[in-house]
């Protein structure tokens, strides 16, 4: 090294672990002493002497929290007693942890300072004095004189073998001149360049070396990263250990789309998920080669558990006038060896809706075949025999569709299909037999972080059926469906959680006479506008019964907030309108609120909302109560 200035001082110490003794959780070197007193009681001779800890606040959070982390007089306190001389010796190891707290936050001229009854922990005779004291706990106090904060006056890169090509690599992000010497931003800066390097296909990228210069005259560091990109490579063909009862070739699918593609951890990680997204597998873990093969590409190996093929469940619902609802399911998910998942379900529901009896009910089998025929998609077979007796109208049907779903990434899927439904259905005025045939093409998208309680992202579909309509008279029409929701953690701890709901349909090239009564739109109830009765929105007939439109627009706004541990409440304003034409029409538009409980489970949250309508309709309660489990969206 050429000579510094006396101002200067290399540092020869790692950022890495200053940073980490910032949490007494993150296990460092340093903390090595303290987490072996953990383990077993202070070996030191003497009776046990109790004290109290005090933390003197030095104006910076960040380096209050680090000091109370590193410090062992803190931790041991409860669990591991002590005596007077082991309390010394705890206190003078944690001045040199305190330093490190310290510099970790870019205070190197920083000095740390402990008194025990008053005196530093080196007076002579200290432990002495303590033990002889009362039984009152000795008075700890722990603080520190930072003094200033110093500085970053450059981050560079360099190769640390000359003349290799760094390009790659970029600038130095997030950390520029000015910024605080912190360590956690050395090392997040580190961090982002190192996954710059393996996004551009370098598996073995590294830092093998850093310089650190402080200048304690201009309160300054200089920083040089000294990088190593290794070798680019491809991946080689992954292979998947665990599997006992799946069959090899579907595997082989899943995971070959990485082979000979160009590294890059996103992908690997995209395709873990995928592999776990078939359902077969609890855990799915992605490990990579530590040297490249004689071809020149990267080893993958997929491991993974097979989780038990066979479930059955049963859930419940309940709303007032339209009652309760009681679904139960028996699946398989490995049915002929290749991560197929066969779904057969029942369900039972009798709405509470006046002047309606009968019982609903439903009886569906669903299978999911993926990589049918060998394609990069899931086929999807739908079965179902239908029975629903509601205010609109009564419907006893046979449905059937195929589709190939096909996940563009891992938030977007888009489908393909052809449905049929064969049907009779009975309105106050009428009965018709109908045959329907329809293509639907559909987009999802799932940004969110959880299907049942999402607290940030967003949601959308739209799905696009054209139809072919044989009834009482042939009709052809276009059946369009969108919804969208967004979720925003108002607190970032997922205490405050404000949820946006919109949602649209229209169907065009018919008359709503033409079109089934089942296809036309309704609004009201839960999962709509909450306050209203189910399917009373909208236009009626002369005796006051839903009708059903070719237009519809809704949305919700919701508060949720956890109030203490799994509860919590929500406070919501939904709005809806059902409109006679193809053409969105807010001109009756209808408003319900009200206020829900929430209990947190493993499974999702258990819901119970109560909601008034804000212009109550002819015949309507006045008042909904909806219970399930899951956020209403």
């Amino acid at each position: 090294m050429p000579s510094l200035h006396p101002g200067l001082a290399l540092v020869p110490l790692l950022l890495i672990g200053v940073a980490s003794a910032q949490a007494p959780d993150r296990g460092t070197s340093a903390d090595a002493p303290a987490a072996a007193a953990e383990a077993q009681p202070d070996a030191t001779d003497g009776p046990v002497r109790s004290y109290e800890v005090t933390f003197t606040p030095t104006g910076n959070g960040e380096l209050d929290s680090a000091m109370e982390g590193v410090s062992a007089l803190r931790r041991l306190r409860e669990s591991v007693p002590t005596s007077a001389e082991g309390l010394v010796a705890r206190a003078l190891q944690d001045l040199g942890q305190l330093r490190n707290a310290l510099r970790s936050e870019g205070y190197y001229g920083g000095t740390p300072s402990i008194t025990l009854a008053g005196e530093p922990p080196d007076a002579p005779n200290l432990a002495a004095r303590l033990a002889a004291r009362g039984p009152d706990p000795v008075p700890v106090v722990v603080g520190a004189q930072t003094g200033p904060q110093y500085r970053v006056s450059t981050a560079t890169l360099r190769p640390y073998v000359p003349d290799t090509d760094i390009a790659e690599a970029g600038e130095v992000a997030g950390l520029g001149p000015g910024d605080p010497a912190r360590a956690a931003a050395v090392n997040a800066a580190q961090e982002t360049l190192l996954q710059r390097l393996r996004e551009a296909g370098h598996p073995f990228a590294s830092v093998p070396g850093r310089d650190i210069t402080v200048d304690h005259d201009t309160k300054t560091m200089e920083i040089v990263y000294r990088v190593q990109p290794g070798p680019r490579a491809r991946f080689a063909q992954p292979v998947v250990e665990g599997s006992e009862n799946v069959d090899p070739v579907v595997l082989r699918r899943a995971t070959g789309v990485l082979t000979d593609e160009s590294y890059d951890p996103r992908e690997l990680d995209r395709v873990r998920r995928d592999v776990l997204a078939l359902g077969v597998f609890g855990t799915v873990r992605a490990r990579t080669g530590e040297r490249l093969d004689p071809d020149g590409r990267l080893p993958v190996t997929f491991l993974v558990a097979e989780r038990p093929f066979r479930a059955v469940g049963i859930t419940a619902g309940y709303e007032t006038r339209y009652g309760p609802t009681v679904r139960a399911y028996w699946e398989h998910r490995n049915i002929f060896g290749g991560a197929e998942r066969l779904r057969v379900e029942g369900e039972i529901s009798r709405t509470a809706q006046p002047g309606v009896s009968g019982t609903g009910a439903r009886l569906s089998a669903n299978l999911r075949q993926p990589w049918f025929a060998g394609l990069n998609a899931t086929a999807v077979t739908d079965v179902a025999l239908l029975r629903e007796r509601l205010l609109a109208y009564d419907r006893d049907a046979v449905t059937a569709g195929f589709s190939l779903e096909r996940r563009i990434d891992p938030r977007l899927t888009a489908t393909i299909g052809v449905a049929g439904d064969i049907g009779r259905t009975t309105e106050v005025d009428r009965s018709i037999s109908y045959r329907l045939v329809s293509l639907p093409l559909g987009m999802r998208y799932d940004g969110t972080d959880s299907l049942l309680d999402p607290t940030r992202g967003y949601r959308a579909s739209l799905v696009v059926a054209p139809t072919l309509s044989f009834a009482e008279t042939t009709s052809t029409f276009v059946r369009v469906r969108g919804t969208g929701s967004a979720y925003f953690d108002l607190t970032g701890d997922k205490g405050s959680v404000l949820a946006l709901r919109a949602g649209f349909g229209t169907l065009a090239g018919a008359d709503a006479l033409e079109v089934p009564p089942h296809l036309r739109f309704y609004a009201g109830g839960g999962g709509s506008v909450r306050g209203y009765d189910f399917q009373t929105i909208g236009p009626r007939r002369a005796n006051n019964t839903p009708r059903g439109g070719l237009s519809l627009a809704e949305g919700s706004v919701e508060l949720r907030q956890r109030i203490s541990g799994p509860y919590g409440v929500a406070v919501f304003l939904d709005a809806g309108t059902v409109g006679e034409g193809a053409g969105l029409d807010f001109g009756a538009l209808r408003l319900g609120g009200g206020v829900g409980f929430r209990y947190a489970t493993p499974i999702g949250p258990i819901r119970a909302d109560v909601a008034l309508p804000f212009s109550k309709l002819p015949g309507n309660s006045g008042y909904g109560l909806y219970v399930g489990v899951g956020q209403a969206f």
